[in-house]
């Protein structure tokens, strides 16, 4: 049933997808889920090297790359996938989807849970990196090429380097199921108008105390 699901939801998420059958023929990112769940199966029962090659045949095969330890939920929607990095303490809850170039790494500093944790329903947008054990919480949407370096709320959306929170309460619209990535707002833009306001208003009121001399 979990796999038929996975294929399923690709379908209905994917435009392009005509039917059930050329997800499971043609798309590597359904492919890279099969081979993840024999490599995870593997992992847990600790025959690591097998694991490992299982993981890294898919890797060629498909340009993902899933460490074997990874835990992923339901209905994971990959998205042309090239580039993805999934590392060994990464969590994906149900209901996700990732587009291509995303990372979910670790910062070189950590030991343990090294990896991020994603709740359910999350999108994380084209070219975007998550790194360390920082937590996303449901309903979260990261904008393309995005760094995300701290835990984020829920319901929320994140975009910039690094990233912030621009937009809370995405409860409505289900970012899994919202693919429109255009709608976000430039958390620079935004900083830069603030900045732009408030020089003006320092230049009023200087100009207000010291005004220029009259001939």
């Amino acid at each position: 049933m979990g796999l038929w699901e996975d294929a399923k939801n690709i379908r209905d998420k994917d435009p392009a997808a005509r039917n059930v059958a050329e997800v499971i023929i043609l798309y590597p990112g359904f492919h890279v889920l099969v081979t993840h769940k024999i490599a995870h199966f593997l992992y847990r029962h600790k025959w690591f090297f097998c694991a490992r090659l299982i993981s890294q045949l898919a890797r060629h095969l498909t340009g993902i790359e899933i460490h074997p330890g990874a835990k992923i939920g339901r209905k994971l929607f990959i998205d042309h996938g090239m580039g993805i990095v999934f590392g060994e303490t990464t969590e994906i809850g149900d209901n996700c989807t990732i587009y291509h170039g995303v990372t979910l790494g670790g910062t070189g500093k950590d030991t343990g849970k090294r990896h991020p944790t994603l709740g359910n329903n999350v999108l994380i947008g084209a070219g975007a990196k998550v790194l360390g054990p920082v937590f996303i919480g449901d309903n979260v949407r990261v904008g393309a090429g995005s760094v995300v370096l701290n835990n984020l709320p829920a319901n929320c959306t994140a975009v910039g380097v690094p990233a912030e929170v621009v937009r809370i309460n995405n409860a409505k619209v289900c970012p899994a199921d919202d693919l429109d990535q255009q709608d976000l707002p430039d958390a620079t833009s935004q900083r830069i108008a603030t900045l732009e306001a408030r020089l003006s208003k320092l230049e009023a009121k200087v100009q207000g105390e010291f005004p220029p001399d009259v001939k």
